[in-house]
């Protein structure tokens, strides 16, 4: 019981602490760093450890790349149904940048399939677009957050006003299916992975449902009245 009691204690010393202004700027920083570190290790065993990357080292990097733009998409749709149920406001912060990751992973992504898997031969890459499916979901998905990228800076929600910069950004949504279905489609044999991406989706899809939300919130091991203690 003691445990369950100093749960509310350890989310407010997390928001208020740990990830508040007087620290966010460490705390950011450590998260940009987490975020880098999967690029990082690509790029050390392409230069020294080519070997590490299998048979096929191309298709090892292309899935590497988009496995992780996938994650970030998820982990940065996580945010605020943890927000939500935890109390831990200051989660809001990190949102852009796991965004602004899970473009730049993609963009990676996209760069090392046209280099490595169709060497910039425009007329297959058009051929591959129209002929196989996850090619042209995984495409529009990339395209769909190319605006989310364009459009995640402050200036940007105060010229397209708060409104219509959520209702843009709701993009995200059907972007984050159609890349977990372009990851789906591409798998052959081993499943496990997408349709991990599918369930924790589908969880975080679920947790905005608005009588869900409520019931989460209401049930909050970390959310129980503090003051009346």
């Amino acid at each position: 019981m003691a445990d369950t009691d100093s749960l509310p204690h350890l989310a407010r010393w997390i928001d208020v602490e740990l990830l508040g202004k007087s620290r966010q700027l460490m705390a950011k920083a450590l998260v940009f760093g987490l975020c880098l570190w999967p690029m990082a290790q690509l790029g050390f065993a392409v230069v020294f450890d080519p070997l590490a990357l299998g048979a096929n080292p191309a298709e090892t990097i292309i899935r590497a790349l988009g496995d992780w733009t996938i994650r970030f998409l998820l982990i940065g749709l996580a945010v605020t149904p943890l927000r939500s149920w935890t109390g831990i406001n200051h989660l809001i912060a990190f949102r852009r940048m796991l965004g602004l990751f899970a473009f730049a992973y993609g963009s990676v992504h996209l760069m090392a399939y046209l280099a490595f898997d169709r060497l910039f031969q425009w007329g297959e890459i058009v051929q591959d677009v129209i002929k196989r499916p996850f090619i042209a979901v995984g495409f529009i998905s990339f395209c769909l957050m190319v605006p989310l990228a364009v459009t995640s800076t402050r200036g940007w929600v105060l010229r397209l006003g708060g409104g219509h910069w959520a209702l843009l950004h709701r993009l995200v949504y059907p972007l984050t299916f159609l890349a977990v279905l372009h990851d789906w489609w591409l798998v052959k044999r081993d499943l496990t992975w997408p349709i991990i991406y599918a369930v924790i989706l589908a969880l975080e899809m679920l947790a905005r449902y608005k009588p869900v939300k409520a019931l989460l919130k209401r049930h909050s091991p970390f959310q129980h009245n503090i003051a009346g203690r």
